[in-house]
């Protein structure tokens, strides 16, 4: 893929007469070709360059060529909920904290910090926005206030609400500088804390805790995160341009704080494309350093003897149901219908057929930490069998409570890639022949469907859900009747009650007893349908070293890549 460029072609028709005149006008025509011709080539030349014909690794330029799956949406870190722009976001921003290749929690813009049960006190370093001015602790509580005002509608405002009066302002109870965060001259932070929170220093290293500096935000207009000169940088690359749709040009920050730790001086996203076969061609012919595997391509990638990496990324997908008045899918029994009616192991092993995914069993994935070991280990999910008898039992329940003479079409939200395709259709296949039910699959590009999902136009839509920071709330808390997050609208005081005591305990036993009561009700109650647990397979360029794949933070970072030419 390159940038768009108009060729002009033109035509010259010359009057020719003998002799001199001849002459002259060969020689100009002569010269005028050999302008157009230098021209041309320097335009194919620049326009090359800016659309990443670049190969996977330039050493001479310390350079590698990556690309994205989809157009970051937008990258405003008040208001970024998904993962490609936070995958982007994560090169050119940088928060109180942050996890390092080993994923441990280290400095970042704060060099050190104090956190008992009700204050964190976060001690900034000398560190410079990329107009140079310095980042300071206004900048953090400017971005928290803006993040929380009712009238930008941040869907990741509840991040915050650890911290005192958030809830509150963010419900338009209390007015910004309410907030209980305050800064101490320009290198102390205070944050006063709502309630005990046993995981306050895993939040500060998620994008919406990331610092926005006033004049710069407002000075844009409304346009915030819009382009890349709409945007301030503070962390190990800089945007140099953005090319909706197409590229992105990340390049190195001389004025990031850990500048000497930053290997590359420019990661070039030069391709936006989520074909699966498209990211293997582009791999193999040199264009770029990494590339996802699927089942589509996972074959050929063995028959080129490729190394192939694999890890689990912390993703859970599922079949989320809308549960507001007007739809179908408010009806429990339908539901159960549904999740009896299909079985993720097929899914997984005969339909997806990756490896390193994991059938669906919980909300709650496996690398979470329990008490003493693993969660899922001291609390097993519930017991999940496809039983399609007891499936049309509570499909003709759903019938009569709803007054129906038979079942409309229901509507199946998807996204435009390979393996929603395969798994929509699916599923689509699987309800009409164990429960006679018509699917209608609703195929958007990913800003479309974030859309209509944040609407509610869907009776079921497949989404997914990676963590945010390393703690089992970030997957409990998406279905808590107040997270924006929870597109169904799905509701339960018992379970908002559960994760208030999740939020408010210090007390491991206590708090995991609560996220096993959540993992049940989200089975009874039928909420979703969990699919999977998402691997991933994927080839690197051995000239690339460093690359980071990681559950917790931005699931690619090249913050640590480096080229090795003996590779």
């Amino acid at each position: 893929m390159g940038m768009s460029t108009t060729q002009v072609a033109t035509e010259e028709s010359f009057s020719r007469s003998a002799g001199k005149q001849l002459a002259v006008y060969a020689l100009a025509a002569v010269a005028l070709l050999a302008l157009l011709m230098w021209l041309l080539n320097l335009l194919a030349s620049l326009t090359a360059s800016a659309a990443g014909s670049s190969t996977a690794v330039d050493a001479a330029n310390n350079t590698i060529t990556i690309r994205l799956s989809e157009e970051p949406p937008q990258l405003d870190t008040t208001l970024l909920t998904d993962s490609v722009s936070g995958v982007v976001i994560a090169h050119v921003m940088e928060g109180l904290l942050r996890y390092d290749q080993h994923q441990r929690l280290v400095p970042g813009m704060a060099e050190r910090w104090e956190i008992n049960a009700e204050q964190a006190v976060f001690n900034l370093r000398d560190a410079l926005w990329s107009d140079g001015e310095p980042v300071t602790a206004h900048d953090f509580v400017f971005a928290w206030r803006t993040a929380l005002d009712p009238v930008n509608a941040s869907e990741y405002a509840f991040i915050l609400y650890p911290i005192r009066n958030a809830e509150a302002i963010n419900r338009g109870e209390l007015p910004l500088d309410a907030l209980g965060a305050r800064a101490e001259g320009d290198r102390t932070l205070v944050v006063d804390l709502e309630r005990p929170v046993a995981f306050f220093d895993k939040l500060t290293a998620f994008s919406t805790y990331y610092p926005v500096r006033q004049d710069f935000y407002e000075a844009t207009g409304g346009r915030y995160g819009a382009d890349a000169d709409q945007l301030l940088y503070n962390g190990p690359f800089t945007m140099e341009s953005w090319v909706h749709g197409q590229s992105l040009d990340l390049r190195k920050n001389p004025r990031y704080w850990d500048r000497e730790r930053i290997r590359l001086d420019r990661i070039n996203v030069a391709y936006i494309v989520s074909d699966a076969n498209a990211v293997l061609n582009l791999f193999k012919d040199g264009k770029i350093s990494l590339a996802s595997l699927t089942a589509e391509n996972l074959a050929e990638a063995m028959e080129q003897r490729w190394h192939i990496n694999r890890f689990m990324d912390g993703s859970v997908f599922f079949i989320e149901f809308n549960h507001r008045p007007d739809r179908l899918t408010r009806n429990r029994n339908l539901r159960k219908a549904m999740l009896l009616a299909q079985d993720p192991n097929e899914l997984v092993y005969k339909v997806i057929k990756i490896p390193g995914y994991l059938p669906g069993e919980s909300l709650f994935p496996v690398f979470l930490d329990g008490v003493r070991g693993k969660f899922r280990e001291e609390y097993p999910a519930p017991e999940h069998r496809m039983d399609i008898a007891r499936a049309r039992q509570h499909l003709e329940k759903a019938r009569v409570e709803l007054g129906l003479d038979e079942f409309p079409p229901l509507v199946m939200l998807t996204g435009d890639n390979p393996v929603s395709n395969i798994q929509s259709e699916y599923f689509q296949a699987v309800f009409k022949k164990n429960l006679g039910l018509e699917i209608r699959i609703d195929r958007q590009i990913f800003k479309q469907r974030l859309d209509k999902m944040t609407k509610g136009q869907f009776d079921m839509v497949l989404a997914g859900w990676g963590p945010d920071y390393n703690d089992a709330l970030t997957y409990g808390d998406l279905f808590a009747s107040w997270n924006l997050n929870n597109r169904g609208r799905y509701a339960n005081p018992e379970y908002d009650r559960l994760v208030g005591v999740a939020q408010g305990s210090l007390d491991a036993k206590v708090r995991m007893d609560a996220f096993d009561a959540m993992q049940r009700i989200i089975y009874e109650d039928a909420v979703l349908i969990v699919n999977y647990e998402r691997g991933q397979a994927y080839v690197t360029d051995p000239r690339v070293k460093g690359i980071v794949r990681r559950a917790v933070g931005a699931e690619q970072d090249y913050t640590y890549a480096y080229i090795d030419m003996d590779g």
